[in-house]
């Protein structure tokens, strides 16, 4: 019994102190199905039922339902959600039921991604149970979860954190005008080349501003060690690639941000302006650089004999300060 983590040695429930974990970003995954009859799921496409809206109503229930989870699960620790959605797939005699919350801080949203599922599902039961009453909410589980000492786990295995594939990197270029041909993109390959000096296979990108949060989470899926973004990081409507970075960032490196910014500023006034990030995502160290060569040219001056330090260390090795 002492191996349950609400349960103290005396076998009395408790709540855990999370105070010494780390602030991570967290995401949870859980699904769940409504299985009902065909006429009903048809109904349900057709606001046929007598109460109207269905899937709207049950999303809404399902993301107040995360939002009360500390309420309903006396365990619980109340958290700050940055995000919870909820999306429904029908088939020909079931819906079903996925929601994803997120949040940033130090224990995770598992319960909250859970409880959003439920609520919506009863919900549906609600709705439909005038003319199914027989419809059951069944196979209510955990599919993923990001964030916190385990990484990235998923109902198949965990991956680890630091599983990066060594001495390789992604450049990825934020540029509509880039993207679309219009101009020539300057700093791409000054990047590229910097690393491939330091002993990096890499690979370039070049993605309109909209597509960087596309782009940013394709190029963590081949787990490279390094990603280095240029553009994106003023305060142009639509530059996008900070918070594309927040997004994906488990632990953050704002020292690193801030040299950079330092740096560009003994030249020009409108470094300031940067609001570039940098720090970890499954391993994978991501830093931001402002989209000039001059920027560039900053960002890697700071960068150079301070990233193989930083990989080495976020791989398990090297000094530590």
């Amino acid at each position: 019994m002492s191996e349950l983590s609400h349960l103290d040695s005396d076998g009395r429930a408790r709540m855990v102190d999370v105070g010494d974990k780390a602030v991570t970003a967290r995401t949870a995954t859980a699904t769940g199905t409504l299985v009902t009859r065909p006429d009903v799921i048809e109904l349900v496409r057709g606001d046929g039922l007598p109460k109207a809206d269905v899937l709207a109503t049950a999303r809404i229930a399902g993301i107040q339902g995360a939002k009360k989870t500390s309420e309903l699960i006396p365990l619980c620790h109340p958290i700050p959600l940055s995000s919870v959605r909820v999306e429904f797939e029908l088939s020909g005699d079931s819906i079903l039921i996925t929601a994803t919350a997120k949040t940033t801080g130090q224990t995770g949203v598992e319960m909250e991604a859970l409880t959003a599922v439920a609520i919506a599902g009863l919900t549906l039961h609600d709705m439909v149970k005038a003319v199914d009453p027989a419809a059951t909410l069944t196979d209510v589980r955990l599919d993923s979860k990001t964030g916190g000492k385990r990484g990235h786990w998923t109902r198949d295995g965990i991956v680890a954190p630091t599983s990066v594939r060594p001495h390789t990197a992604v450049v990825l270029v934020a540029s509509t005008a880039g993207a679309a041909g219009t101009r020539e993109d300057t700093t791409g390959p000054v990047i590229q080349s910097w690393l491939e000096a330091s002993g990096y296979s890499v690979q370039l990108a070049v993605v309109a501003d909209a597509n960087v949060a596309i782009a940013l989470k394709d190029a963590l899926a081949t787990a490279p060690a390094v990603i280095i973004t240029t553009g994106g990081t003023g305060m142009s409507p639509t530059d996008q690639t900070p918070e594309a970075t927040a997004a994906v960032l488990d632990r953050e490196l704002p020292g690193v941000a801030e040299a950079i910014r330092a740096r560009g500023l003994t030249s020009t006034p409108t470094a300031a302006l940067s609001r570039g990030l940098a720090g970890t995502a499954n391993g994978t160290v991501i830093v931001n650089l402002a989209g000039s060569r001059g920027g560039v040219k900053d960002g890697l001056a700071v960068l150079d004999g301070l990233l193989d330090h930083l990989v080495a260390q976020v791989a398990g090795g090297g000094a530590h300060e």
